[in-house]
């Protein structure tokens, strides 16, 4: 299996469990020392990432589609006995989800470069220095 199967697994997971729990009534939820708004952060920053790893031609989409699970999930808590949704915390996750893909596209650009055959590991193997 590919890295980029098992992104698009791990994204999807992530999903379904965060909108599992974020739905729930408010007993279930998973409880960290983290203070919620950054697990909400995290979680968000996490998925962005694995999205943007799994989906590399299709990150445009993924913002759009992490921006909008955010929201209708704060929305959908509004339905939620016990819950309440917060555009505060909506805005959180958007920004780490958008962070997220940010930084996983980053991540790719910075492999590739060093994994280039003619890039920079290839010179330093070659006793070469980087002009």
């Amino acid at each position: 299996m590919s890295i980029r199967s098992v992104s698009r697994w791990l994204a999807w997971l992530l999903v379904f469990s965060i909108a599992i729990f974020t739905l729930a009534p408010i007993e279930f939820r998973p409880v960290t020392a983290a203070p919620a708004d950054w697990e909400r952060f995290a979680a968000f920053l996490v998925i962005g990432g694995l999205f943007c790893i799994g989906y590399p031609q299709h990150r445009l989409q993924s913002a759009v589609l992490l921006l909008g699970v955010a929201m209708v999930l704060e929305g959908l808590q509004y339905l939620t006995p016990g819950r309440h949704g917060r555009v505060p915390d909506g805005l959180i996750k958007a920004v780490g989800a958008l962070l997220g893909i940010a930084l996983g596209a980053g991540i790719e650009l910075a492999t590739k470069r060093l994994m280039d055959p003619h890039g920079f590991l290839a010179k330093l193997r070659a006793g070469q220095e980087e002009p």
